[in-house]
């Protein structure tokens, strides 16, 4: 059975994802600045604690609890993310950073923590959107968030670079609309064709299985077009 670390993991994608790497018998770190909901679930091989991605000072706990317990991680999916629906009139540098934070540096900072205990055959999956493609369709008020999503596709791309030595794989998956509490935050009413917990379905099987296939590639995963 794998090690898997999750961020996000308080509702959505990264909610469900927890229960299906759980049931299938893989040992979860699940990481999210509010732990409640998966602590809730009382699943005897997953763990989680408070974390958050824009907290300097959080990453040691990560390390911490791999030198303990593991030793080894199988699977990063860098999941968690910010997202702020302003015109571009009123986004101000805060707004930027605050985004940023989590979307890119955070991915940075806990692939940077995680990459020592990693081996081939590991992979590194990061989630990013549709929003973030060139020459995707892009919606107002997502200056931040798809600009975001676009550097840590360029991220991805040049890590499988830097360690295409190594047999670690990093890839990255840009998701189109997918009915989550986020989505509905930032577009009231929205209805997506696609679940949480399909989506899940989808990155739980890409997570364990597309570096036999893929390194340093961007995955669309969207059913509309273009």
């Amino acid at each position: 059975m794998s090690n898997i670390i999750i961020t996000g993991t308080s509702r959505g994608i990264g909610f469900e994802l927890v229960k299906l790497f759980a049931k299938a018998g893989h040992h979860v770190l699940a990481l999210s600045r509010n732990e409640k909901s998966i602590a809730l679930l009382k699943l005897h091989n997953v763990t989680s604690f408070s974390f958050d991605l824009s907290d300097a000072n959080a990453y040691k706990k990560v390390s911490d609890f791999i030198n303990t317990n593991w030793q080894q991680v199988d699977v990063l999916i860098n999941n968690a993310g910010m997202l702020v629906n302003k015109p571009f009139s009123q986004l101000t540098v805060e707004d930027f950073e605050t985004v940023y934070k989590t979307n890119v540096f955070g991915v940075v900072e806990l692939t940077k923590i995680v990459l020592p205990y990693m081996k081939q055959g590991s992979h590194v999956v990061t989630i990013s959107s549709m929003g973030g493609v060139q020459g995707s369709i892009k919606f107002s008020g997502l200056a931040a968030y798809s600009s975001s999503k676009a550097a840590v596709i360029n991220l991805t791309e040049l890590l499988a670079e830097e360690y295409k030595d190594s047999g670690i794989s990093f890839n990255v998956l840009a998701l189109g609309a997918v009915q989550t509490e986020m989505l509905q935050e930032a577009f009231p009413g929205y209805i997506a064709s696609t679940s949480a917990l399909e989506m899940a379905n989808y990155i739980f099987d890409f997570a364990l299985n597309g570096q036999k296939y893929y390194n340093g590639k961007l995955l669309q995963v969207s059913n509309s077009t273009p």
